[in-house]
């Protein structure tokens, strides 16, 4: 097994994203720490700080093709932290008196910060692209299904009838709630970091907020109140965030997987050859999406703890905590950006068996129907009563191996108020749906609406 099998050539492409990799790489870290010297250098000239010329020299200098990773690494084991490194080999490639003026006023941590919001602020762009899809495949799922009657499982048993877009709009509807949060956590994830040494910026006199304000701007993002090198629960939160939509999804991923079992058979991830086969049983077909948003989940759900104990960080610059979040905000969205992947899978492809779900409804001769019928007799005989004569129909049925509904007939306590033809009625799963249709439309209005309210 290699290091970091997420980024591994065998197993990178079921645990992650080629995209949310390019955007987390070393390369894509360096070039947007460049994006932050270069940003700043060009604010500190309009404010008469730098000259024009070295935030000219400073920019055009400021690409990944122009610095030595291998000579960054080199600087960052021997000083801990990159910046050193790349402040060095970005003065060097601007030249001249624009080497001076590189990392005006900074401090590593602004520069460490900054980047990884710029990172964030990239990755939680595919994580959109990607929930919306995963959200139409499901809606479409939910229309098409919004009639097929199936069984509604508690404690993996039987409990009562519901339609197969009823399930699908479970599924659905906390994937609308994570857009909306997606939208709330934007302006305040996608904040600057530009503090100096102890976030006071005293390096740079009176003019430390107006720096700050304009780099904001330059880079597109909010500008704080208040300096957040110790203060974590914006990475905290976007890691948070993901991992809700994580959780969603491996809710969805099991009962895919359990009804994939042989047992069940009522749905199926789409089918190709090869896709989830054995190397030695020809006829299987595992659940290999399923498998993998699992697999994910539970990565990024062991990952956010890390960072949620590195919330608690020393007066004005943190030992330690803070290096620990390079180890876990990059895989946190990497796997994020896996599971979406295979969740889009069986969204848009998941195939359903409807005469399946019928037999396995009818697989116990309307025992589930229990409910149904006990809330009709308790109109007659009381609840706790109906409840009792019920009961014991549905434990003669099961020792008897006959229909519920036979069984309720041949009851005296139950004859005089409901005949046969009523029974009939009340142990059909299609007239016991409830709520089913009016959940599909409430929340394939918000669906359409785009948003989580």
């Amino acid at each position: 097994m290699s290091v970091n099998p997420a980024d591994s050539t065998v197993f990178g492409g079921l645990f992650g994203s080629d995209a949310m990799r390019a955007v987390f790489s070393e390369e894509g870290f360096v070039q947007k720490m460049l994006d932050v010297e270069a940003a700043l250098a060009r604010v500190e000239a309009r404010l008469g700080l730098i000259p024009a010329a070295s935030a000219d020299a400073i920019t055009a200098a400021a690409k990944l093709e122009r610095v030595s990773l291998a000579e960054i690494g080199k600087s960052a084991r021997t000083v801990g932290y990159p910046v050193v490194g790349l402040v060095k080999a970005l003065g060097r490639a601007a030249g001249g008196d624009a080497s001076r003026h590189v990392h005006w006023g900074a401090t590593t941590q602004d520069i460490m910060d900054s980047a990884v919001v710029l990172q964030m602020r990239d990755g939680l762009a595919l994580i959109e692209t990607s929930l919306r899809r995963v959200i139409a495949g499901l809606a479409e799922q939910a229309r098409r299904h919004r009639g097929t009657v199936m069984a509604g499982r508690t404690h993996l048993q039987h409990a009562l009838p519901i339609t197969f877009g009823y399930k699908v709009a479970v599924w659905l509807a906390p994937l609308v709630d994570h857009l909306a949060r997606l939208a709330e956590l934007r302006p305040r994830v996608l904040t600057l970091q530009f503090g100096g040494a102890v976030g006071t910026l005293a390096s740079l006199g009176a003019r430390g907020r107006a720096v700050a304000e304009g780099l904001a701007a330059e880079l597109g993002l909010a500008a704080p109140a208040a300096p957040w090198h110790v203060d974590r629960a914006r990475v905290v939160e976007a890691a948070s965030f993901l991992g809700l939509v994580c959780g969603s999804l491996a809710k969805l991923a099991t009962d895919v997987m359990l009804l994939m079992q042989s047992e069940l058979g009522e749905a199926f991830e789409p089918h190709q050859s090869g896709r989830g086969g054995s190397s030695t049983m020809p006829q299987k077909r595992n659940p290999i999406a399923c498998e993998y948003v699992i697999a994910a989940a539970r990565g990024v759900h062991a990952l956010v703890p890390l960072l949620l104990n590195a919330m608690a960080q020393d007066h004005e610059r943190a030992t330690g905590p803070w290096q620990s979040e390079w180890l876990a905000l990059p895989q946190i969205f990497v796997l994020s950006a896996g599971a979406l992947e295979h969740g889009t899978v069986l969204a848009e492809g998941l195939t359903v068996d409807a005469p399946k779900m019928r037999r396995n409804l009818d697989l116990h001769e309307g025992l589930i129907m229990a409910e149904a019928v006990m809330m009709a007799l308790a109109e007659a005989i009381g609840r706790d009563t109906a409840h009792h004569v019920v009961q014991e129909a549905c434990d003669r049925a099961i020792e008897r191996k006959r229909p519920l509904a036979e069984m309720l007939a041949e009851d005296g306590a139950v004859q005089p108020h409901l005949d046969r033809t009523a029974l009939d009625r009340l142990t059909d799963p299609a007239s016991y749906l409830g709520e089913c249709d009016a959940v599909v439309d409430r929340v394939l209005a918000r669906v359409a609406a785009g948003a989580g309210t």
